[in-house]
């Protein structure tokens, strides 16, 4: 008796460790894409995980980084805001609920990080001069005025607790704070977006999952043929991992039916070809099409590319003696000064 009543406190320790340890999983330095679900409202249908602490400790941002011009933006940014983002942000959550096709535009960005608050609002009031402040739900919002002014939702923020922080509309920003107390469902409890997670890869450094509106796709579809092989997708889901010095990419159109979904994917394969015969005076670019492969199933069609970091830094370099040149030889009209 005496060993069971023991076996069933151990079994009751351990489960209440579990609980503890899934809750304080969303400090910083202990998130997960996962667990920052936690504080997206159910009402988004979009929705993006960026783990910008592995992203910008990988060798190919710290390469980057390298350029004279790029740190110096980097050093620039560090010193306007007070955060340096390889030491301090963790993961930043986006999630949206406006209409794609126009109209409310609502949703939140929530950052999970190390910060100093006074230091940070201090910083935040300096720029923005119009803030002002409400509580809501034992929470001060700090909200601006001039988003709205000019017709669209005002922005606002909110710091949530001494890891996590939400910006975003003033309508999305309460309902992540009605989130955060408990008081509302989180997005990783709707039934349509949970069906799109189970098909992602949420441990990649970026991740994002969304809805497709049926009747916005056949709208578009009306006005544009090219879309038809598109109506019936029901979700659409991306990932972006970078490991072992290869950068791997995935995306997922979700639904349709199996003969629909093989024609997309075809077309989708004849459009990659067509990309490598028009890229062909550069080899960087054909190379990179050559690892995309594209394939279909009863009820999805998967676009998927592994690219070595050497070809990666290749495509960089091209990109930035392309760019760099095309700035070069338009640099901006200067005005003449008035006498």
């Amino acid at each position: 008796m005496k060993k069971n009543m023991m076996i069933g406190l151990a079994i009751f320790m351990a489960i209440g460790l579990v609980a503890c340890m899934e809750q304080g999983s969303i400090k910083a330095g202990s998130a997960t894409g996962k667990s920052m679900l936690r504080l997206i409202p159910a009402t988004a249908r979009v929705v993006l995980m960026v783990d910008i602490h592995r992203s910008m400790t990988a060798d190919m941002v710290q390469n980057v980084l390298k350029d004279e011009k790029t740190k110096q933006k980097y050093d620039e940014f560090v010193k306007m805001a007070g955060l340096d983002p390889m030491k301090d942000i963790y993961i930043v959550a986006v999630g949206w609920a406006g209409n794609p096709t126009g109209g409310s535009q609502e949703g939140v960005i929530v950052i999970n990080l190390k910060y100093n608050k006074d230091t940070l609002l201090a910083r935040i009031k300096e720029t923005a001069k119009d803030i002002r402040e409400e509580t809501y739900n034992g929470v001060t919002l700090y909200e601006g005025s001039a988003a709205a002014n000019m017709g669209h939702a005002a922005a606002a923020g909110a710091f949530l607790d001494d890891s996590n922080i939400v910006v975003g509309s003033a309508k999305s920003v309460r309902a992540a704070v009605d989130v955060f107390q408990k008081k509302a469902d989180s997005v990783d409890k709707n039934p349509e977006m949970k069906k799109l997670f189970k098909a992602v890869n949420m441990s990649a450094n970026v991740w994002g999952a969304a809805v497709i509106p049926q009747e916005m796709l056949k709208s578009q579809a009306e006005k544009n043929p090219m879309l038809k092989d598109l109506v019936g997708l029901t979700g659409l889901t991306m990932s972006f991992d970078y490991a072992n010095k290869t950068l791997t990419a995935e995306i997922q159109g979700l639904g349709g039916a199996k003969e629909q979904n093989k024609t997309l994917a075809e077309k989708l394969t004849a459009l990659k070809g067509m990309g490598a015969l028009m890229g062909g005076q550069q080899p960087v670019l054909a190379e990179i099409l050559n690892k995309i492969e594209i394939s279909s199933s009863a009820d999805s069609v998967k676009i998927y590319a592994g690219i070595p970091s050497e070809l990666l830094e290749k495509a960089r370099k091209l990109a930035q003696e392309k760019f760099g040149n095309m700035i070069q030889s338009n640099p901006p009209v200067q005005k003449e000064e008035k006498k």
